[in-house]
């Protein structure tokens, strides 16, 4: 079963500084319907205007995720760590017992447009961590490319859950292949270009969650890039 989530039916928050589109519910945005899938809670698209961004704030037992598809985000957190992430790069940082944490566009001229995903942890009062890995395009193109596991297998980031991410950069006619163990579940996203999933066209911003279902087959229809999520 496919369940497809419309780039346009998702939450919408504009402030000027952020254009924000959320995928489930969050902040101001609440859909009783869309409470997440699985371990994952958030996908936020943001757009930040040039050198704005969130200021100093915390979190708690939350695996999140920063996933640049344009610009520079700088961060800093309590931790000690101050990296700028861009297209290509995929930062990790587990809040677990607490973690205080900014997000800047790095820019003073050019906005940046990026992903924030937030994973349910498998415990809660983990250590607190950073981890940020670069994928570079001949690694994602044509393929889905692991990029986070559980495990960190095959050079990927570490997640403390159950959850294997993927990243593929198809061309149009391209096709890429996963296959799903006995009960798990996905959830893919499409964040730029157009894809088709087992059959059904999904655009940029789109998402769908996939459930008895024994893969995904997933075939470029306009160069697209696309992140595909694992999960218990």
């Amino acid at each position: 079963m496919i369940t497809v989530r419309r780039s346009d039916d998702r939450g919408h928050a504009q402030h000027g500084w952020l254009d924000s589109r959320h995928t489930f519910s969050f902040g101001d945005y609440h859909d009783p319907e869309h409470m997440g899938f699985r371990a994952l809670r958030v996908i936020n698209e943001d757009r930040v205007q040039p050198a704005a961004g969130f200021g100093t704030h915390a979190h708690k037992d939350m695996e999140i995720l920063s996933y640049v598809l344009e610009g520079g985000l700088a961060h800093k957190d309590s931790l000690g760590t101050g990296a700028t992430i861009r297209p290509g790069d995929v930062q990790r940082m587990t809040a677990g017992t607490g973690v205080t944490h900014s997000e800047f566009n790095a820019s003073s001229t050019e906005p940046v447009h990026f992903l924030q995903i937030w994973l349910l942890p498998e415990r809660q009062g983990i250590i607190p961590g950073y981890e940020q890995k670069h994928f570079d395009a001949e690694q994602r193109r044509g393929r889905l490319q692991l990029v986070a596991s559980r495990d960190g297998r095959q050079g990927s980031l570490t997640i403390h859950q159950d959850v294997a991410m993927y990243d593929g950069l198809l061309a149009a006619g391209e096709r890429a292949e996963v296959s799903l163990g006995k009960g798990r579940h996905a959830w893919v996203q499409v964040t730029q270009g157009e894809v088709k999933l087992n059959g059904q066209t999904l655009q940029a911003g789109d998402g769908a969650a996939v459930s008895a279902e024994p893969g995904l087959k997933l075939e470029g229809v306009q160069t697209a890039e696309v992140l595909v999520f694992d999960l218990a």
